[in-house]
């Protein structure tokens, strides 16, 4: 199994960004898919979570309100769409799938995506 994010970038506080993951040699409806992002000098730390239908999502709380994650079963991809970005946003985002849910113990991971939030 191999995840592929893209969409990062730098944009400025207020601004919006939607990130993509693609996931490849699995089958993605086997996995609940997540974000976690990392911070230059911080842990990694869990962003958005979504179980294996899109029936359930969940966040972390300084995000609740402004992300969205997603996913599209069709076209193997979970997405996670972000507004009102604040520069604490800034940080590397990777996706996660795991099979089980709540997604904890991660099984693969994607390489990461830089979002760079300017003030």
């Amino acid at each position: 199994v191999q995840l592929q994010a893209s969409g990062g970038g730098l944009v400025q506080a207020g601004d919006s960004l939607r990130l993509s993951c693609a996931l490849s040699g699995g089958t993605f409806s086997r996995y609940a898919m997540g974000w976690f992002r990392q911070a230059p000098g911080k842990e990694r730390e869990f962003v958005a979570g979504i179980d294996r239908y899109g029936g359930t999502t969940y966040y972390r709380d300084s995000v609740k309100g402004r992300f969205t994650i997603s996913r599209d079963n069709t076209k193997n991809t979970v997405y996670l769409q972000m507004n009102s970005l604040k520069p604490e946003d800034t940080a590397v985002y990777y996706c996660a799938a795991d099979n089980g849910f709540p997604v904890s113990a991660v099984d693969y991971w994607g390489k990461g995506t830089l979002v760079t939030v300017s003030s």
